[in-house]
């Protein structure tokens, strides 16, 4: 047991919360971010649903990644800071400085409190869009030691933020961090059970599934990992005497195509899944509607392309165990069908 308190910046985010679950059943107190303290009492409601044991051991604090204000408040007292807050919008934006200016400067903004409060560790929510994109389409088996080649093909908005926070956070730490110590976390397409009624990041992909948004299966594949172990390699990047200084990239079983993950849903859930197809889009047909699809745009580089990565870091130094991508799906497609947010026939 222990009475450390940890601060979590984007408390209302669906790995925040996750993350909250996790520090609580491990015996920590924790104080969570929220732009607007009008958001407690809805916050405490999804975790509480959730399986929230320890409530009297979570509070609250309203701090917003923008504004230097609230941020001393909400790191008085604090041992270690999770900044998992950060804006996620993959694929095409109208404004790219939408989603940088705010991923880097609330990055830098959260890592000047957390210095000058004497925080002792940091672990930053950084992603596998700050390792992989912009690379050659080859046999290249993606790891810490990798970055994001910012003008390389097919690197978007998001991917941008991400890689520019973790850099910056890294400079920082170089020439002002100070004792302080930092970790930063890689994970990849992050999918399993909703909170609330809010979809977050790669589950709209088993949201678009289940409501009938493909019509057919494009030659896609992402690698997946589930947001309850997400959680728990966070907790441990806080605990773990030498993830000091590293980076680590979180993902579970090899690639997932689409149709796989179709077929997963299909197989789990019957009828909910009833608008999951079956059929393929030959990658000669997708490409030739990416010239008329934005959707189809985006995604006709990756046609075929099975990245290849590896966890053994986080398994090796963490301690970390993830479980079969499948969980994932099925848990995410489970809670969905559960809430409410599949929309009927």
């Amino acid at each position: 047991m222990t009475s450390q308190l940890v601060l979590v910046t984007g408390g209302s985010g669906f790995i925040a919360g996750h993350c909250i679950l996790q520090l609580l059943d491990q015996g920590f107190r924790v104080r969570a971010t929220v732009r607007s303290l009008e958001r407690e009492a809805s916050v405490r409601t999804i975790l509480a649903d959730a399986g929230m044991t320890k409530g009297d051991s979570l509070e609250f604090v309203a701090a917003d990644l923008m504004n230097d204000a609230g941020w001393s408040d909400a790191v008085s007292g604090v041992d270690f800071v999770l900044h998992v807050a950060s804006p996620v919008q993959p694929g095409q934006v109208e404004n790219e400085d939408d989603l940088i200016i705010p991923a880097r400067e609330g990055t830098l903004r959260v890592l000047r409190a957390a210095r000058d409060g004497g925080v002792t560790r940091v672990v930053l929510t950084s992603a596998f869009h700050a390792v992989s994109w912009g690379h050659p389409h080859d046999g290249h088996v993606f790891t810490e030691e990798d970055w994001t080649v910012l003008d390389g093909p097919g690197v978007d908005a998001y991917g941008k933020s991400k890689t520019l926070a973790e850099r910056a956070a890294w400079e920082f730490m170089a020439a002002e961090g100070g004792a302080m110590q930092l970790v930063t976390t890689l994970p990849v397409a992050v999918m399993g059970p909703v909170m609330g009624h809010d979809i977050s990041g790669s589950n709209h992909i088993i949201q678009n599934m289940l409501n009938g948004g493909f019509p057919a299966f494009p030659d896609i594949y992402i690698p997946i990992v589930d947001v309850r172990d997400v959680a728990v390699a966070h907790v441990l990047a806080l605990t773990t005497a030498d993830a000091a200084g590293q980076r680590f990239l979180l993902s579970s079983d090899p690639v997932m195509s689409f149709a796989q993950i179709g077929a997963l849903l299909k197989a789990d859930l019957g009828d909910a899944a009833a608008k999951v197809p079956t059929r393929k889009i030959p990658s000669i047909v997708a490409r030739a509607g990416a010239l008329v699809n934005p959707q189809l745009r985006a995604s006709a580089p990756d046609l075929g392309y099975k990245k290849q990565m590896s966890n053994e870091k986080a398994r090796t130094v963490l301690g970390w165990e993830p479980r079969p991508s499948r969980e994932a799906v099925v848990a995410a497609g489970e809670s969905m069908v559960t809430r409410g947010l599949v929309t009927a026939d």
